[in-house]
């Protein structure tokens, strides 16, 4: 296999030995100079006149009395189609990264097909940083440094210098991956999922590794968000060593969540769990999703009730169930039904629980809030549901609704209710 070409980006300023060195190691095909330019407010030449400067314009020692080397091209052998200058000023940050993004660009359009080496070494610091921060954020491009013996903080020793690749790996991944596991604090998961597997697998094992949990825990909890409980727990379980313990309750819940449908804590879990997705909608700005939800959970817990204590089952109803002046409707097979409103006159008339005295207290400001239901866009009108709608909603659910449903499903033996799904990373 043919070796690829070099293209060099590296910052000039200070000490030129380290420049040399940098092209001495690549052996570039190309090279791009990031300068600083002539200096407008003391017209002093910046650090450009290493590059473009004639004669000789460069000390070979800092101690030295005047210059007594050559331009770097020179002292490389470089010719004038092998380099490039851009003048970036010397303590401007957004400006010099600017003017270098553009130069990265401009290079990787050049050269498609050539290795892409920024070394940071020399040049102020905005400089340096500028060319750090571009470097990290443009695709392919290793960084770079030339370093050596050291007998202070200022300098490396004169002749010990060398040049190593600096491990940006791990900066460049962080960064990748910021902004999907910040869709986590959202409960964005599956964008945050979505988003990860774009990012290319990193070269270091452990990298590699901490992307792809990030990926499958934010798939997980994706699929915990679409109530699929049994992909959720599939991979939660894998990565139980590593997030047990951070999970604490969630992973117990969720298991009850996938228990077999003969446990009477399983279906008091979805209940609860309803009520947490229904919070994560409205807490997303997804009003109507939340109310949907809401008004769920009020129709599912008064057939459970119904069903759990009084083998009553409102999809088929027996007649001589059906008390005087509770409303039901028959199907196309003569089936009696019960809706929302009816289930619930059928838990006050035939069973004795926490419930039947919720329903006795609010029945009226129950049929007010599921009028706002009715007359939103998801059910039979054409009104979105507001902010204003969804938060008295929810106030009343929260004070009124969910300390009886707390109640409820601990006599079906749930004695623990988890609290919301994780808004960060807990690994």
């Amino acid at each position: 296999m043919a070796e690829r070409d070099t293209v060099l980006i590296c910052t000039v300023g200070g000490s030129h030995q380290p420049i040399v060195t940098a092209i001495s190691a690549t052996r570039p095909r190309f090279v791009c100079f990031i300068c600083t330019g002539r200096d407008p407010g003391t017209g002093q030449p910046g650090s450009e006149i290493q590059i473009t400067g004639k004669g000789n314009v460069i000390k070979a020692n800092k101690c030295d009395n005047g210059p007594s080397l050559p331009n770097i091209p020179t002292q490389t052998g470089l010719t004038d189609d092998q380099f490039d200058v851009c003048i970036v000023p010397s303590d401007d940050l957004d400006a010099a990264y600017g003017a270098i993004n553009t130069a990265l660009g401009t290079l990787k359009h050049r050269f498609p097909d050539a290795v892409h080496v920024a070394d940071y070494t020399g040049g102020t610091k905005t400089m340096t940083a500028a060319l750090v921060m571009a470097a990290l954020e443009t695709e392919d491009i290793e960084l770079r440094l030339v370093t050596g013996a050291r007998a202070d903080l200022i300098k490396v020793c004169d002749g010990t210098e060398s040049s190593m690749v600096a491990s940006a790996e791990q900066l460049r991944l962080r960064r990748a991956m910021a902004p999907y596991l910040g869709a986590w604090s959202r409960y964005a998961y599956g964008e945050a999922c979505q988003g990860l597997t774009t990012i290319p697998a990193p070269r270091n094992p452990q990298l590699r590794s901490d992307l792809q949990i990030a990926r499958d825990l934010s798939y997980a909890f994706d699929a915990w968000d679409r109530f699929d409980h049994r992909r959720a727990l599939d991979i939660l379980r894998i990565y139980q060593p590593r997030v047990g313990q951070r999970l604490g309750l969630h992973l117990t819940f969720l298991t009850l969540l996938t228990a077999p449908a003969e446990d009477p804590r399983r279906e008091a879990a979805c209940l609860w769990d309803l009520w947490r997705n229904a919070e994560r909608r409205a807490a997303q700005g997804r009003y109507d999703d939340a109310v949907a939800r809401i008004y769920r959970l009020l129709e599912w817990t008064a057939q459970w009730l119904l069903r759990s204590r009084g083998g009553i089952e409102t999809s088929n109803l027996r007649p001589e169930s059906i008390p005087d002046g509770v409303r039901t409707t028959k199907n196309h097979r003569g089936e009696y039904q019960a809706g929302l409103l009816a289930a619930w006159d059928l838990v006050a008339h035939h069973l004795d629980t926490e419930a039947v005295r919720w329903v006795q207290a609010e029945r009226g400001c129950l049929q007010h809030h599921i009028k706002m239901r009715n007359d939103s866009i998801l059910a039979h009108g054409d009104s979105p549901v507001t902010q204003d709608d969804w938060e008295r909603f929810a106030e009343w659910v929260t004070r009124s609704f969910i300390p009886t449903l707390a109640v409820e499903v601990a006599r079906a033996g749930l004695r623990f209710t988890p609290s919301q799904l994780p808004q960060q990373p807990i690994w």
